[in-house]
């Protein structure tokens, strides 16, 4: 099949790397995969470094009516048999351009907030499509009522794990905890996430700082975002925790954890990283948000801990830190959990049936 992703955004996020990782994927699989995005977005960038083909759209709302004739160039042209939509401006004119054409549209939904109700909703999540795929599946009833589109219609496919790309030399673990200066008995806590206000850093730093005197205790975040922010407000608080920066493959410095943070207060999908560490067997601590429920199973892959509580995180550690068989039970469970669940294999399966059954007429029904 030929497919037109479109997404207006024009960060590089979990978002975007969802969206090149199933392309790539299903490239693999024989399908052809365009773009079409704004030109300096991170997903023009790295997708053109991926070899695929490219199409820069100025997604603004006073110029619709132009990519609008842009998009009928490019669905002609390129022969599209599906529109893969997954923000809002992109998938308005997504919408409007495939119901001109005839063409299916699927929408995908990366964040677990809820979405108004009302008419907007109405029409681009039921009019102007005619699947949509989730993140996460909590938020898939509210959404569904609020649309007035069945449930049928809906699906939770996580971004899954490829076992083959967290591959990692034993060296460069080790380097990355001689750089922390992280002993063999110390206790190392991470978190991996593009730094935002709702992925709970304030509460990590302030975990780090009630704990600041367990010095056999170690602490660091490993990603890009607002780093300049959080580091100011670690040095405010003296908390010890160590910026690793952007890590374009961070598996060595997933499996050089002892421990796994995840603290979203909104927002959150099934995070790539939390997965990525559960099957590297690191236990987990993170919140209920959106799908992290999902990876982490309270006292089965990891604990659970409520939003906005440090408190209840620097417990968590403590426990995971007092109790290291308890810490291997957790990280095992989670490898299992994974292999099970949310590999790259399983996410393109379901992906695949999808385009499958909504590339015939509109009789199908997926379960």
């Amino acid at each position: 099949m030929n497919i037109l992703h479109l997404e207006s955004s024009p960060g590089w996020g979990g978002q975007e790397m969802r969206i090149l990782k199933e392309s790539e994927g299903l490239r693999e699989r024989g399908h052809k995969i365009i773009f079409g995005c704004p030109k300096d977005s991170g997903l023009a960038k790295f997708a053109r470094d991926r070899g695929f083909s490219i199409y820069e759209i100025d997604y603004q709302k006073r110029k619709s009516l132009s990519i609008l004739k842009n998009l009928f160039q490019i669905l002609k042209g390129e022969k599209i048999s599906i529109i893969h939509t997954h923000s809002s401006l992109d998938s308005w004119l997504g919408g409007i351009a495939a119901r001109l054409k005839s063409i299916p549209v699927i929408r995908t939904r990366h964040l677990s907030t809820p979405v108004r109700g009302g008419l907007n909703s109405y029409l681009v999540y039921n009019l102007l499509t005619d699947f949509i795929i989730t993140t996460c599946s909590s938020i898939i009833p509210d959404l569904s009522k609020k649309s007035g589109k069945s449930c049928l219609y809906f699906r939770s496919i996580p971004t899954g794990v490829n076992p083959e790309k967290l591959l990692f030399s034993e060296g460069k673990r080790a380097d990355f905890r001689k750089e922390l200066q992280v002993a063999n008995t110390d206790i190392l806590v991470g978190t991996v996430c593009f730094m935002r206000s709702w992925k709970g850093v304030d509460d990590f730093l302030q975990a780090a700082c009630i704990l600041r005197d367990e010095s056999q205790i170690k602490w660091v975040i490993i990603g890009g975002g607002h780093q300049e922010i959080y580091k100011k407000k670690a040095k405010e608080l003296n908390a010890p925790v160590y910026f690793a920066g952007h890590l374009q493959d961070p598996a060595f410095a997933i499996a050089a954890l002892d421990i796994f943070a995840l603290l979203s207060t909104a927002h959150e999908g099934v995070s790539q990283s939390a997965l990525q560490a559960a099957y590297l067997q690191k236990p987990l601590i993170t919140t209920p948000v959106g799908g992290l429920a999902e990876i982490c199973l309270d006292n089965e892959t990891g604990i659970i801990v409520p939003p906005f509580s440090p408190n209840e995180v620097a417990k968590a550690v403590v426990k995971l830190k007092k109790e290291p068989s308890f810490r291997d039970i957790l990280g095992k469970n989670g490898a299992k959990w994974v292999q099970e669940k949310f590999t790259e294999k399983n996410m393109l399966d379901e992906i695949e049936e999808i385009l499958s059954k909504i590339s015939k007429p509109k009789n199908y029904s997926i379960n």
